[in-house]
């Protein structure tokens, strides 16, 4: 990156309402989001927004895709890449050990015959932790016992379980003796698992600005439509639950089959993002 594209891409973000729109950007990245939305998560104007977002794009650090009838606008990996190449080659002389932080200590290897496999903690989040995020929590309880711990929270954590999203467990034969909604903050206490995986399962727990997780922990967006929030009939929104669910099960089964203690973080990450846009299930069809 040339300089003078650096400067405009570091001025832009010297501004704290582009800055608060790229980060939002980031944490959905790699998938897109409208700009109403974007501008309800922030409680922008509408014509402000816009103008962030244009000054994002000519910057080079997002991009805007037509999706149907929609406008998507996401993070321009390439583009931020390169700021961040320029940054680390130019500021800091081509030597990362002086800027970056220090990494997370490698998981170690497994050893066959002579150790227990090591387990991965797993945190699903959402916004009520009433429904996809317990779902998630209950399947991969399942599918992944005996190499994953799953837990599940909520931003805004409602007081009980969905009738509906527990008649789906109990439908699937889940035990549902440990689930109950949770405030994110309670896996922020002294004490409280490190985790290795965190997933976003709603565009709101996506929009939130919550600090960094300890342990540096992959993370990845699982956006699902709310079923809490389907209208119709009684029978229609059970199948709006119904169908979380599979969608979460299919996702759940992709991810517990990887290869992860194999897997290099960038493949990895690269293969977790492939899932949440459902390239591995037919939540697309």
């Amino acid at each position: 990156m040339e300089s003078s594209a650096a400067s405009t891409a570091f001025a832009t973000l010297g501004h704290e309402g582009r800055l608060a729109v790229f980060r939002l950007l980031m944490r959905h990245a790699p998938q897109g989001v409208v700009a109403g939305e974007i501008a309800g998560a922030l409680g922008l104007k509408a014509n402000t927004a816009s103008v962030y977002l244009k000054a994002l794009a000519q910057a080079g650090l997002i991009r805007a895709e037509r999706e149907g009838r929609c406008v998507l606008y996401a993070a321009d990996l390439g583009g931020t890449a390169g700021l961040i190449g320029y940054f680390l080659a130019d500021c800091c002389r081509g030597r990362p050990d002086l800027c970056l932080p220090s990494p997370a200590p490698a998981p170690a290897p497994e050893a066959a015959n002579t150790a227990a496999p090591r387990r991965f903690n797993v945190l699903f989040l959402c916004s009520g932790n009433s429904a996809r995020s317990i779902f998630a929590e209950a399947i991969l309880a399942e599918l992944g016992a005996g190499r994953f711990s799953a837990w599940s929270a909520g931003t805004q954590p409602r007081g009980g379980l969905h009738p509906m999203a527990v008649e789906v467990l109990r439908r699937n034969g889940h035990d549902l003796s440990r689930l109950r909604p949770k405030p994110a903050s309670e896996f922020r206490r002294p004490g409280a698992p490190v985790f290795d995986f965190v997933f976003t399962v709603c565009d709101t727990a996506a929009h939130e600005d919550c600090a960094a997780w300890p342990g540096q922990p992959i993370t990845a967006h699982w956006g699902l439509p709310d079923p809490t929030r389907a209208d119709g009939t009684d029978t229609e929104r059970a199948i709006a639950f119904a169908r979380s669910y599979g969608a979460l099960n299919r996702r759940i089964a992709a991810f517990v089959a990887l290869p992860v203690s194999a897997l290099e973080r960038v493949a990895l990450q690269h293969r977790l993002d492939g899932i949440g846009r459902g390239e591995t299930d037919g939540d697309t069809a």
